[in-house]
């Protein structure tokens, strides 16, 4: 009977899996994990190893590995319910005491396990038994040999069968309808086969146990290629991944896993000698799906089809997944080329050559960069704003406050490169022309006016573009005076300036004369941002419109930074003194930051 998560993990929260495994197992400390003989195998030099931060231990030698469930399991020969039963006790906890509902939805499961079980035999039986030639030879033009078959039990369902009829000898037909397997037709009255005409291939839980079926079409047909179960009480799509029953069983020797996307494409790979390929059932990638994966592997390799729907599967997955990877469990990319799928490249080229593409990999945030860079127009700013934007707000989504950090800041460095001034700096090259002196000078102007400007933060670089736009195109920023009212810059001069601006312009004054109104008392500070500012060089091209969609990038972006801040400021306040209202605010800001 299953056990609620809740009640598990609460005691495995109160206890080690040090404290457990010490019973029986002499343990020295080492770092952050503990090490002894193993008690899997004879030894004289110690292989295991116990880790309670990740509450797991880890056997070198024999690749056993576990919780502290599976290791009273292992060691003692005891069942599941009896090891809980026994480190319950161990805790300090009441037994379970399970519930009419539970005992029913057991039953209920196992009944339902029962007639997968049961189908799964029967057309494994009917497709190897050659009672169809057409399904066998079609599986083996796909290079796949029976014992391949034999050990996925592939089947296949026949147009016309009586597999209905026999399960109802075994089971009621509401039992057999809770599973999925069949439909009624509104007209007959009678229940047909889901997978009609369709080879099957069992999906399996990490026990090993058929709980769905995905099938494909042989014959060229206008019904949909492949199908899958659909979901029911114990069948979640997003929950359950392909193969990796048989996959984890390499978790010792490897840790990376090939993520591919069709049934085909794992048997294929399995067959051509690469055992460390499952599927995610014809879903987009989900987190729950991420973390059972990374349960058994630290090193996913998304390895979808080259195809445009491919490229797109694959960037939602890497938008979707990057909040959740941290150093530990990362997530790389191999992208086919175009018109190419798993199956078809290894069958191709080879094992040799497609484990030569994996090695090839790009980590995710690479991937990520490097789909949306190769989009834009580098020399549109207003392209590599937007990008900007884009990327930032991605990298805001990772939920691991260091690695964020430091991938944001290899972001921002990569966006450097894409600018005019920077690409400048890097491929300017010292020529004959700058061995004349008067040239020589020019030089040395426009390097010390760069190192000037380099000592600006990005927030005073933004700032001054937000003041440059409000001295010398007041007009454009009266559209958007609310906006720039709202906002608080770094410095008091900044803001000075910035009031008096607004104040001018809200009591009706020309804006074509506010440079001759404030220049005499801000003439140091309007010289200062007639040298940095970035948009000089470029606003005067631009219509109102275009400026004001300026003025709009340079107020998100610096109230981005102020929430940053913000978020820094209180996450530094909650290290050194927890209260409730720093941390509700410091919560409160961060979902901000997200949904924006």
């Amino acid at each position: 009977m299953k056990y609620p998560k809740e009640y598990l993990n609460e005691i495995k929260l109160r206890l080690k899996v040090s404290q457990v495994v010490g019973k029986f197992v002499q343990l020295k400390k080492r770092g952050k994990e503990f090490v002894g003989l193993s008690p899997f195998k004879n030894e004289k030099t110690p292989s295991f190893t116990v880790n309670d931060e990740k509450e797991f231990y880890h056997c070198f030698s024999t690749g056993e590995h576990g919780n502290i469930f599976d290791f009273l399991m292992k060691t003692r020969s005891l069942g599941f319910g009896e090891a809980v039963k026994t480190l319950a006790v161990e805790a300090g906890m009441q037994p379970y005491k399970f519930s009419n509902f539970d005992e029913k939805k057991e039953k209920r499961y196992q009944t339902y396990k029962n007639i997968y079980k049961d189908y799964c035999d029967y057309f494994h039986e009917v497709l190897i038994a050659n009672e169809n030639i057409e399904a066998l030879n079609y599986l083996k033009k796909r290079s796949l040999s029976l014992s391949i078959i034999k050990e996925f039990k592939i089947g296949f369902v026949p147009w016309k069968n009586d597999f209905y009829i026999k399960l109802l000898n075994k089971y009621n037909e509401e039992e057999i309808s809770l599973t999925g397997l069949y439909y009624k037709n509104e007209k007959t009255g009678k229940f047909t086969d889901k997978f009609n005409s369709r080879i099957i291939f069992p999906i399996n839980n990490l026990g090993g146990e058929t709980i769905a079926f995905g099938g494909r079409i042989i014959r060229e047909s206008k019904v949909a290629k492949y199908i899958n179960s659909p979901e029911t009480e114990f069948y979640k799509k997003g929950r359950v991944i392909f193969n990796l029953e048989k996959a984890k069983s390499l978790r010792s020797q490897l840790d990376e896993v090939i993520v591919v996307e069709g049934y085909m494409d794992v048997v294929s790979l399995y067959a051509s000698g690469i055992k460390n390929v499952i599927a995610n059932s014809g879903t987009a990638l989900t987190e729950n799906q991420i973390n059972l994966i990374w349960n058994f592997f630290s090193n996913p390799i998304i390895c979808l089809d080259g195809d445009s729907s491919g490229q797109n599967a694959a960037l939602r997955i890497a938008e979707k997944l990057l909040p959740f990877i941290n150093e530990s469990n990362k997530i790389f990319f191999s992208i086919l080329p175009n018109g190419s799928d798993p199956d078809d490249y290894i069958k191709k080229h080879g094992k040799e050559k497609f484990i030569n593409f994996l090695n090839e990999k790009q980590i995710i945030q690479t991937y990520i960069w490097n789909l949306y860079s190769n989009k834009i127009n580098k020399n549109d700013p207003y392209a590599i704003s937007k990008f900007e934007k884009d990327i930032k707000k991605i990298c805001y989504s990772i939920k691991d406050e260091v690695l964020k950090k430091h991938i944001l800041e290899d972001f921002l460095e990569k966006i450097k490169e894409l600018t005019p001034i920077q690409n400048t700096k890097k491929v300017f090259k010292f020529n004959q022309s700058y061995k004349n002196k008067d040239n020589f000078q020019i030089l040395k102007a426009t390097t010390n006016l760069y190192k000037q400007k380099n000592h600006l933060t990005k927030e005073q670089l933004k700032e001054y573009s937000l003041l440059f736009l409000m001295v010398y195109h007041a007009d454009s920023a009266l559209l958007k005076i609310e906006d720039l009212a709202s906002i608080e810059f770094s410095s008091e001069v900044n803001n000075n300036l910035k009031n008096e601006i607004i104040n001018y312009l809200s009591k009706g004054h020309d804006p074509s004369t506010i440079i001759s109104k404030i220049n005499d008392k801000f003439k140091k500070l309007i010289g200062e941002i007639q040298k940095n500012s970035n948009l000089k060089n470029i606003i005067d091209k631009k219509n109102n419109e275009e400026k004001v969609e300026f003025i709009e990038e340079l107020l998100q972006d610096l109230k981005l930074m102020n929430q940053m801040k913000k978020i820094e400021f209180l996450e530094s306040k909650v290290a050194n003194n927890l209260d409730e209202q720093s941390y509700s605010e410091l919560v409160r800001l961060k979902n901000q930051l997200n949904s924006d």
